[in-house]
């Protein structure tokens, strides 16, 4: 699905910055058009009804809300939900009967995401009765019957355990944690910032000890990622020495992830995307699972599809002098 991914490359070669410092102690939608995944995360049974008592999504949007800000609709503007009680991963719906008729599932049918969606976020499961429901970063995905209106959020909340859909498939009017993982089919486990913002590292950067080779016509592109705690950062279950603030060359300061200063993209429109991947063949999203060893190891996610050429694009992008094309700094 990454093959639908953008990659933007403009401007014009930089000097590179350098800063020392020490490291390691405690401390409305386009009309561009794509299709969600093709396989499922659960077999269709055999004798599949199809999904004809379901009503398709058509192209997905994303719409800012007042009071609970980017959610997911279809075709017709209608909000689309997620369940608590259903499972992302593995998806699976819980919500049949009685339910379903006051949450009709969604059909993956004819399904397809307008460029304020990651695509591949977009997948499929099988119900009980056969039919393919649409997924959203696993979480199965329905509409509420009493939102008689395009724009309606009457189901927000429900219960305690309906909420509608953010763009990365959490949800939406419920406030984040500084530090967040994005679950990517195409990248695995990636961090987020408080805004669901995919997380990225600089291979022309240098961990120890900590440089930044992003100058101010890199920084039109990517943004220094704001601080987190400790607390923020073992609520993931990561090792808190993991994180060093890094003070920029302007002053300002930057979160640093195994001596890896964290940027966001601003081709990352909405949270869930990773538009930033792979860019240049130097910026890669920060995987979740990072070993502390002040930066030998680069957390770096790969794409499944091409993590042999992105290891290689990594490996000499890291030897080349300042003196490389625009290109290869990705800005």
């Amino acid at each position: 699905m990454g093959k639908w991914r953008k990659v933007l490359l403009a401007g014009v070669a930089a000097a590179t910055m350098l800063l020392a410092t020490a490291c390691g102690a405690s401390t409305q939608p386009t009309t561009t058009v794509v299709q969600p995944a093709a396989g499922s995360v659960a077999a269709s049974p055999s004798g599949s009804t199809g999904t004809s008592a379901l009503k398709t999504a058509g192209v997905l949007a994303v719409r800012s809300d007042a009071k609970l800000g980017a959610l997911v609709t279809d075709s017709e503007g209608n909000t689309l939900y997620r369940f608590d009680k259903d499972t992302p991963s593995p998806s699976k719906s819980n919500c049949d009967g009685d339910c379903a008729t006051a949450w009709p599932p969604v059909s993956a049918d004819d399904a397809s995401a307008s460029d304020s969606l990651n695509p591949d976020l977009l997948g499929w499961v099988a119900r009980s009765d056969g039919t393919k429901q649409l997924t959203l970063s696993g979480w199965p995905l329905y509409r509420y019957s009493k939102d008689t209106t395009a724009g309606d959020t009457n189901g927000q909340g429900v219960g305690g355990t309906w909420f509608a859909a953010a763009p990365d498939g959490k949800k939406s009017g419920v406030k984040r944690a500084a530090l967040n993982v994005l679950d990517s089919p195409e990248l695995g486990k990636v961090l987020q910032d408080k805004n669901g913002k995919t997380l990225y590292l600089f291979t022309k950067d240098k961990p120890w000890p900590m440089t930044t080779a992003c100058d101010a016509t890199c920084l039109q592109k990517w943004t220094p990622s704001g601080l987190v705690t400790t607390a923020d950062v073992t609520a993931l279950g990561l090792d808190p020495k993991v994180i060093f603030t890094f003070t920029t060359p302007n002053g300002t300061k930057q979160e640093a992830f195994n001596c890896w200063p964290a940027y966001t993209f601003k081709g990352d429109k909405e949270a869930g995307q990773t538009n930033g991947q792979g860019v240049g063949g130097v910026w890669f999203a920060f995987k979740k699972d990072i070993v502390v060893d002040r930066g030998k190891t680069k957390p770096a996610a790969q794409a499944k599809a091409d993590s042999s050429a992105s290891s290689s694009s990594s490996s000499s992008s890291s030897s080349s002098s300042s003196s490389s094309n625009s290109s290869s700094y990705g800005y």
